[in-house]
C-alpha cells in the first residue's frame, strides 16, 4: 500500500512536470508567432520576460548562500574519508573545470548571440554599477558587505558569495557542534528551492513575452541564434560525454562507456521524463553497488558528485553567458570570460536536479561581473526548458563515469563481476527498486 502510494505520488510529480514543458514550448511557439504577425505588439510584451527574470534574480542570494555553504560542508565530509574522497574531489573540479572551458571555447567559436544588437534599450540598465567599479582595489572593497547579512539583501552576489564561503568554512571547523547548524540551512535550501519551483510555473509567461519581444524586435535573426546555441549546446555534450568521458574510460579502466549506458539505461529514460538527474539517485546508487563497485565509494562519490560534478551544467553556464554577451552587443572579453568560469566553478555547485536553479546560477555569474547583462537571461527563458535534459543527462553521465574511475584508481571495484553486469550476465533486480 505504502509503495503504490508512493508511486502514486511520484506519477504526479511528473505528470505536473510534463504540463509545464507543454506550457513553455507553448508559450514558446505563440510567442514567436506573434512577433512574426505583430511584431510591433510583440515588443510591448516585453515587461513580461522582465518580470520573470526579477523574480529569477529575487532567488540569486539565497540559492548561492544555501548551495555553497552546503557544498563546502560536503567537502569536509568527503575529505575525512581519506583517499576516495580526495580523488573524488580532485577528479570533479577538473572535469568541471574542463567542461566550463570546453563552453567557453565553443560558445566563442560559435557566437550564436551575435548580430542580434538588443543592446540599446538593456545596455544602459547598470551601467551604473560597472562604472562604479574601476579599480582593481575598489573592485575589491566592493566584494566586502557593510554586515554579514546585508549581502543576502544587497544584491551583491560576490559578497553573497564570499559570506556564503566564510560561513561554510566556519562551520566545517566547528566539527559536529556546526551540524546542526548545517541541518538547518539544508532545510532552509529546501524551501529556497521550493519557492524557486513555484517561480518558475511562471516561466510560460516569461518564455511568451521575451519570445515574442525579441523576434519582434529581429525577425528570424532571433530564431537563428537561439537555434544556434541550443544545437550548439547539444552537440558538444555529445562530444564531451563520448568523446572525453568515453576516451578516458576506457583508457583509464578499458570499460566500454556504451556498455555502461546500456546497463543505466533505465536511469537515463527516468532522468529524461523528469529532467531532473536527481529523480535517478536511488537507482543508480543500487546499480553501481550491483557492478561490483564497493558501497563505501559509492556512497561518497555518487551523492558528492551530483553537487561538485556538473559537467552539462558547466557548458550550458558558459555558452550561455557568451549568448546572452553577445546578444546584447555586449560581448565579454577574455579575461571576463576567465573570471566568469572560476565564479561559475563554486556558484554552480548544487544547481543540478533543481528547476531554476540553473537559471538563477546563470543570472548570478552574469550580475558579478556584468549587472547590465542580467536582463538577457529573458532571451534564454524560452530555451533554457529545451536544454535541461542535455544537461541532467551530461551530468548523470559524469557521474556514473566518475563511479567507475574512483573505484579503479582506489581498487574498490569487483572487476570481475564489473565485467559480468555490463555484458547482461548479472542483470539487476528492479525488485529492489519498486518502492524508489
Amino acid at each position: 500500500m505504502t509503495a503504490a502510494e508512493t508511486s502514486s505520488t511520484r506519477t504526479e510529480r511528473k505528470d505536473r512536470t510534463h504540463y509545464l514543458y507543454i506550457a513553455v514550448i507553448v508559450a514558446v511557439v505563440a510567442g514567436v508567432t506573434l512577433g512574426f504577425v505583430a511584431p510591433e505588439f510583440a515588443q510591448e510584451l516585453k515587461p513580461l520576460g522582465d518580470l520573470f527574470v526579477a523574480l529569477i534574480k529575487m532567488m540569486i542570494a539565497p540559492v548561492i548562500f544555501c548551495t555553497i555553504v552546503l557544498g563546502v560542508g560536503s567537502v569536509a565530509s568527503a575529505a575525512q574519508v581519506g583517499k576516495v574522497g580526495g580523488l573524488a574531489l580532485a577528479y570533479f573540479v577538473t572535469m568541471s573545470t574542463f567542461a566550463l572551458a570546453i563552453g567557453l571555447i565553443v560558445g566563442n567559436l560559435l557566437d550564436p548571440g551575435e548580430g542580434l544588437q538588443l543592446s540599446d534599450e538593456l545596455a544602459a540598465t547598470g551601467s551604473e554599477q560597472v562604472a562604479e567599479n574601476e579599480t582593481t582595489w575598489e573592485f575589491l572593497l566592493g566584494i566586502i558587505p557593510d554586515t554579514l547579512v546585508s549581502a543576502l539583501t544587497s544584491g551583491e552576489v560576490l559578497q553573497t558569495l564570499l559570506v556564503a564561503l566564510l560561513v561554510g568554512f566556519a562551520l566545517q571547523a566547528m566539527g559536529e557542534t556546526g551540524q546542526p547548524v548545517l541541518v538547518g540551512i539544508g532545510y532552509i535550501q529546501k524551501v529556497v528551492f521550493r519557492v524557486l519551483a513555484m517561480i518558475m510555473w511562471l516561466a510560460p509567461i516569461g518564455a511568451f513575452g521575451a519570445m515574442a519581444a525579441v523576434v519582434g524586435a529581429t525577425g528570424v535573426d532571433a530564431l537563428k541564434s537561439l537555434a544556434t546555441v541550443m544545437i550548439g549546446f547539444y552537440v558538444t555534450c555529445v562530444l564531451f560525454v563520448f568523446g572525453v568521458l568515453g576516451s578516458l574510460l576506457w583508457v583509464v579502466t578499458r570499460v566500454n562507456i556504451f556498455k555502461l549506458f546500456r546497463y543505466l539505461g533505465r536511469e537515463f529514460l527516468l532522468i529524461l521524463s523528469t529532467s531532473s538527474s536527481e529523480s535517478a539517485l536511488p537507482r543508480v546508487i543500487a546499480k553501481m553497488e550491483h557492478a561490483g563497485v564497493a558501497q563505501s565509494t559509492v556512497g561518497i562519490v555518487v551523492p558528492t558528485g551530483y553537487s561538485f560534478n556538473l559537467d552539462g551544467t558547466a557548458i550550458y553556464l558558459t555558452m550561455a553567458s557568451i549568448f546572452v554577451a553577445d546578444a546584447l552587443g555586449k560581448p565579454l572579453s577574455i579575461g571576463e570570460q576567465v573570471s566568469l568560469l572560476v565564479f561559475m566553478i563554486i556558484a554552480s555547485k548544487g544547481a543540478a536536479g533543481v528547476t531554476g536553479a540553473g537559471l538563477a546560477t546563470l543570472a548570478g555569474g552574469l550580475n558579478s561581473h556584468r549587472p547590465e547583462l542580467v536582463e538577457g537571461v529573458g532571451l534564454i527563458v524560452g530555451i533554457d526548458r529545451f536544454m535541461s535534459e542535455a544537461r541532467a543527462l551530461t551530468n548523470f553521465a559524469g557521474n556514473s563515469v566518475a563511479t567507475v574511475l574512483v573505484g579503479h584508481w582506489t581498487h574498490t571495484v569487483d572487476r570481475e563481476r564489473l565485467d559480468a553486469v555490463l555484458a547482461g550476465e548479472r542483470p539487476f533486480d528492479e525488485s529492489r527498486m519498486l518502492e524508489d
